[in-house]
Formats: C-alpha cells, sequence, structure tokens
C-alpha cells in the first residue's frame, strides 16, 4: 500500500510517499481502506517535534510510528475474530493522536479506539474532519463547564478548532463573540457567530462586553490580556502551553481561587464523544470548515500551507 513516512524529524520534506506492507488487523482490531484523513496541527507538531516533549510518546530519538495521521474515514475490509459490533463495509470514523496512522490506503483501528459510524449525510472529507479540531474545543468547553447563556469568546475562530468551538458552543445555547482576521468575518457569522471581531483592523480587548468563558483556540492571546474581560468567576482556556508554560503554572497557581482562573485540560477522546459529534452533523448544528484538499502524494505541500497559518479551517487528505 501507499503511505506518507516519515523517519526522523523535521520539516514537511521529512515526509515521502513509500510502498509499505499492507497491514493485518489483529483479533481486536479491523482493518480500514482510509477514504480521507486531514493534515492539522496534531500531525505537524508530532512530525517536527517543536515541543520536546513529544518526543516522550513518539519516539526520543526518531519516531516510533511512521506513519502519521490522526484523523480517518474509510471503509471496513476486514474484520479481527473478537469484533462482533462492526462487519465489513461498515463505514466510520475516528480519531487516534497514540498510533495514528491515517496518512496511508490501510490502517488497523482497534474496537477500542475512539471511533463511530459515518453520518449517512456527510463525505468522507467531511467525516475526517469532524474529529481533530472538535475534540479539543469540546474537551476544553466541558472542562469549563460552559452553560446555555452565559457569553463566552473564541479567539482564532476560523481554524479547525475555532471553527468547530463556535458551533459547539452554538449548539448548546450561548452567545458567541468570535474573533477572527478580515477574510474570515463572513463565514464566522455564517457558522452561528453573535458577534465577530476583526482583529486586523480592531483590538479585541477594547470591547465593553464580559464573558463568562474566553477560548483561546489558536493560543495567541495570554490571560493577562484577556483577565479583564472576564466576568468575575470567567475562566480562560488556551490551546498552547503559553510564554514560559504560564498556562499549566498559572492553572494549578488559580486552581482554588473563586475568581477568574485559568485552566489547561488534558484532552482526550472516547467513542461517545465522535457518536456527539456525528449526531450533531446530522443535526445540522456542526459542520467542519474544510479549506482545501491535497491528493496523498502532494502530503508535503499541505504540510507547507497548513504551517503557513493561513488556512482556513481543516486541510483534508485524499487517500483514494
Amino acid at each position: 500500500m501507499k503511505a506518507a513516512v516519515y523517519e526522523k524529524y523535521g520539516p514537511p520534506e521529512v515526509v515521502s510517499i513509500k510502498e509499505v506492507d499492507t497491514p493485518s488487523p489483529k483479533p481486536d482490531e479491523v482493518l480500514l481502506k482510509v477514504h480521507a484523513s486531514t493534515v492539522n496541527r496534531t500531525d505537524a507538531g508530532f512530525r517536527s517535534a517543536i515541543y520536546f516533549v513529544s518526543r516522550f510518546f513518539s519516539g526520543l530519538y526518531r519516531p516510533k510510528r511512521q506513519i502519521l495521521g490522526c484523523d480517518f474515514a474509510g471503509v471496513i475490509e476486514e474484520v479481527g475474530n473478537n469484533v462482533h459490533d462492526l462487519k465489513i463495509g461498515d463505514k466510520i470514523f475516528g480519531f487516534n493522536d497514540q498510533h495514528f496512522g491515517g496518512h496511508a490506503e490501510y490502517m488497523t483501528v482497534s474496537k477500542y479506539d475512539a471511533i463511530a459510524l459515518k453520518p449517512n449525510s456527510a463525505s468522507y472529507a467531511e467525516a475526517a474532519a469532524l474529529s481533530e479540531g472538535a475534540h479539543y474545543a469540546l474537551c476544553d468547553i466541558r472542562a469549563a463547564k460552559v452553560k446555555a447563556g452565559q457569553d463566552v469568546m473564541v479567539y482564532g475562530a476560523s481554524g479547525a478548532i475555532g471553527s468547530a468551538a463556535v458551533q459547539l458552543l452554538k449548539s448548546m445555547g450561548t452567545h458567541v463573540t468570535a474573533v477572527a482576521n478580515s477574510k474570515n468575518i463572513e463565514l464566522i457569522k455564517s457558522i452561528g457567530a453573535d458577534q465577530v471581531i476583526d482583529y486586523e483592523t480592531q483590538d479585541f480587548t477594547a470591547t465593553t462586553k464580559r464573558f463568562d468563558f474566553i477560548f483561546d483556540a489558536v493560543g495567541k492571546s495570554s490571560f493577562s490580556q484577556c483577565k479583564p474581560l472576564l466576568k468575575q468567576k470567567g475562566i480562560y482556556v488556551s490551546t498552547e502551553l503559553g510564554k514560559n508554560l504560564e498556562n499549566i503554572w498559572l492553572s494549578m497557581l488559580l486552581s482554588l481561587s473563586k475568581g477568574r482562573r485559568v485552566i489547561f485540560p488534558i484532552p482526550s477522546t472516547k467513542k461517545e464523544d465522535l457518536e456527539y459529534l456525528a449526531q450533531l452533523f446530522e443535526q445540522g448544528k456542526f459542520k467542519p470548515v474544510i479549506d482545501r484538499s491535497y491528493p496523498l502524494d502532494d502530503i508535503v505541500e499541505a504540510y507547507r500551507y497548513v504551517e503557513s497559518g493561513q488556512k482556513t479551517g481543516n486541510v483534508v487528505l485524499d487517500i483514494q
């Protein structure tokens, strides 16, 4: 089978297309013919190892698992002996940032992994893009215990995580103020934001509105910037560690505070989360934003575009 393989850490050019053996499913696994995946911040982060700590999970000197792709959608072609709730021909999607494998024509998936049946109305590209951004957003929203009727801000609303957060928060009945660049103002309004601040022409910190929850989906703000915008018991979350790891130590320092707080949840994904996202898709409450698609052979270009900082929503990889 054809796969995108990286044998060392580094820039996009360390990835190359190679012929490798098609994996065989173990008793608790299925063999998935992958139709679509994505190229995202998670894949790029593990490939580059820009955060050295990632090497403790992926391999200290070189990657142990050489095929990335944490998002995937496809058709089951073979079923292990211990798998009884899935069958050949089932169309599934999923997320796995431990074993990866989506950047290949075939991959094995455990019955215990975060997988769900593909929504009938979703294309493979849409199904592949349902997970990565939304699972980070969902984790942080739930950790902040956001409730209907609250005022929330999403900074970086045009990315995969941010655009998912806007829609998830609206589905919960919150009032969403989004911060995005000029070219995406209308897009962010179309996915449900009640108000959009153009950070290229406006200072988002100058708003007079106060928020129960501020979610920085790109990690480019800080708690000190956003603290004056929070209500008395407001919560700030960023998807990045912050300068000098400040979001981690602030979350610990302020953990017992009855006032404004920083939290730094550790993301996890379960089957139930993906089933929930699939349900929202079928209900028309969540549709992943897709910027563009690349064939598997052009994965290096896909990585370059993702890391240019210019993408809107998700970048899809067409496998089949």
